[in-house]
């Protein structure tokens, strides 16, 4: 299991062939902005530790009287000129909270801010941290989803999904996801969380393999996407180098999209998914 996994899993895991539950807060629906001012401000009541075997993390309770909700704790915030493991050697490794916020922030300019939870920069515990809103309703994994062999209900809608997944990874470069952080609500829907391992300065992607399809609204704000804006959105938490690979590997997936669509039709490449 992920790391992270366990902290964010509340589980009501489905059977196969079952129908998947949902736990639910009793939270008032609240708009991103309300859930930003929330967790920027709102008392902690409860604290505690994330499990065995996940480092860096707590799982907090916050109150502001009105709305109590719980949220995710990252104050992880490494960098090293090397870092090795028994597959591969990452050079500029950099493990920080600080990519959790940029990584909701860029969903937000895409227009995918659904699929990535509310991140915002606090001080908890005398942490500087990654405070992110806890995902309600969260029924399993996509591990869990492999195992049990749990198929969705819209096979379509489900591949949409998955497909903007793939073309938001590619873009910030993620060295670390994994079926334990794509948590799966009980109405199928998916959240990409735990993203401290992703907006690396290389300029190539990772797996122009996973470029299959991509939603035509995105594709619009992946065109629309420029260096002054990504400076102001991103200040503080992504420095120049990261923002010009970023912007490197964007030219790329919208070269990758565009050659697929003259080659294939647009109508194969490209779809609509509402939100």
């Amino acid at each position: 299991m992920h790391r992270f996994t366990r902290f964010l899993l509340p589980v009501l895991c489905a059977l196969p062939g079952t129908k998947l539950g949902v736990a639910q807060n009793a939270t008032p629906a609240l708009s991103p902005g309300e859930q930003e001012q929330f967790l920027k401000t709102a008392k902690v009541v409860r604290t505690r530790g994330a499990g065995a075997g996940i480092t860096g993390t707590t799982r907090v309770t916050l109150s502001d009287g009105q709305v109590t909700h719980d949220a995710h704790v990252q104050g992880i915030n490494e960098a090293r000129t090397e870092f090795s493991t028994s597959q591969s050697t990452e050079m500029n490794f950099k493990d920080s909270y600080k990519f959790n916020i940029a990584g909701y922030r860029l969903a937000r300019l895409l227009g995918i801010g659904g699929m990535v939870p509310v991140s915002v920069e606090r001080k908890i515990g005398g942490t500087t941290s990654a405070v992110t809103w806890w995902v309600d309703g969260v029924a399993m994994d996509e591990t869990r989803r492999v195992k049990d062999a749990a198929q969705p209900p819209d096979a379509e809608q489900w591949s949409r999904q998955m497909n903007i997944v793939r073309v938001f990874d590619q873009l910030i470069h993620n060295t670390d996801r994994n079926g334990g952080n794509l948590v799966i609500t009980g109405d199928w829907k998916l959240w990409m969380i735990d993203h401290t391992r992703a907006f690396r300065i290389a300029r190539k992607l990772n797996r122009r393999e996973n470029l299959v399809r991509c939603e035509r609204a995105l594709f619009e704000k992946l065109k629309q996407l420029d260096r002054a804006a990504l400076e102001t959105e991103m200040k503080g938490y992504l420095n120049s180098e990261e923002i010009k690979g970023l912007l490197a590997r964007r030219d790329l997936i919208v070269e990758h999209f565009e050659n697929q669509a003259k080659a294939r039709g647009e109508a194969v490449i490209f779809y609509d998914y509402g939100r």
